[in-house]
């Protein structure tokens, strides 16, 4: 298994391939990083493997290449990490600053969740199992993660799902929550 290391000052994980995104910006002063949310994305929809999520990421996604992608051209979104259904892992945003991930969201009564969460991807949908390697990444780095940001603990770890309902179901009822708790040790 993988031996993730945090570089605090520059907000980089490694190792991991870096693919700097665009999209996103500083974080507003004073707050704390206290809050962990997973994603799930596939490009297009139910397709994996291809270069599409990273394209949509760093802001040169090919809209003529499928239907699909005309209907997000111009979208402006990041994460801070995205991780394969090969357990590759690509790092979009340093962790200091804030990824475009959540859009319109609330947790716990406080709205904007980009400005205090940390957002990763898995490759994968809501109707397919998410494959071992993807837990196993997730959980090294959740738990690198909660060393470094002592705030993310176990409560404060939620699906995109929870952060933005009715907008959004990701990473959907395929997602082995136990399983995943259970790999963090929470």
């Amino acid at each position: 298994m993988m031996s993730f290391k945090i570089d605090v000052s520059h907000g980089v994980l490694s190792p991991v391939r870096l693919a700097l995104s665009p999209h996103c910006d500083s974080r507003p002063e004073g707050g704390s990083i206290d809050l962990l949310v997973i994603h799930s994305i596939s490009l297009p929809p139910g397709v994996f493997g291809e270069s599409y999520i990273e394209d949509l990421f760093l802001d040169r996604l090919p809209a003529a290449e499928h239907p699909y992608f005309e209907t997000i051209a111009g979208l402006k979104v990041s994460a801070h990490l995205l991780i394969r259904r090969d357990g590759e892992v690509v790092q979009f945003v340093p962790f200091h600053l804030r990824a475009w991930h959540a859009g319109k969201s609330d947790f716990q009564g406080r709205s904007a969740c980009n400005d205090f969460s940390i957002g990763i991807e898995l490759e994968g949908t809501d109707d397919i199992p998410y494959e071992d390697i993807q837990y196993q990444q997730l959980a090294e780095i959740t738990r690198c993660l909660m060393e470094v940001y002592p705030n993310i603990h176990a409560k404060s770890i939620v699906g995109h799902e929870d952060i933005a309902p009715g907008r959004k179901t990701d990473p959907g009822p395929l997602f082995d929550w136990p399983r995943y708790y259970g790999l963090i040790g929470a």
